[in-house]
């Protein structure tokens, strides 16, 4: 089941929703390198929300939908912002940008997800950790999305 969430454009507020969603991936056993992922990824896209979609406007919404189950975690999280395009954006690793503070939240979305499109505006990013195979000699009841 997809749970639908809205919040206002607040750092407090995207920390809640992520604390809970959190709650419910732990909550079906995942392991802990998969939950680590789903939270960075999710507070990578919580954060641009906030900052570069809605450009901290307090008046405009986020809307964070999740389905979480054994074989799949999906989260979209949306912004009421312009969009972009994220074909677009310069290479956090080359020399040139390495030194810039900004640029890496994609790119480490890109790496923990498995799944990362953005809708045709770029203003809402749907990521997808699937359940991840368990290690040598480890039991398949620990496995998680």
């Amino acid at each position: 089941m997809v749970a639908k969430t809205v919040i206002a454009t607040d750092l407090k507020a995207a920390r809640r929703v992520a604390e809970n969603l959190l709650r419910k991936v732990r909550a079906i056993g995942c392991r802990e390198e998969v939950v680590f992922a789903v939270r960075l990824s999710l507070e990578e896209a919580l954060s641009n929300a906030i900052k570069h979609g809605n450009k901290h406007d307090r008046s405009k919404k986020i809307t964070v939908s999740a389905e979480v189950a054994p074989e799949a975690t999906a989260i979209t999280v949306a912004d009421e912002g312009e969009g972009f395009d994220p074909r677009a954006l310069p290479d956090p690793t080359t020399d040139e940008n390495l030194e810039k503070p900004c640029g890496r939240g994609i790119m480490l979305m890109r790496a923990y997800m498995d799944e990362v499109t953005f809708n045709a505006k770029g203003n809402e990013v749907r990521m997808v950790k699937h359940r991840s195979p368990a290690p040598a000699g480890a039991s398949g009841s620990e496995d998680g999305p």
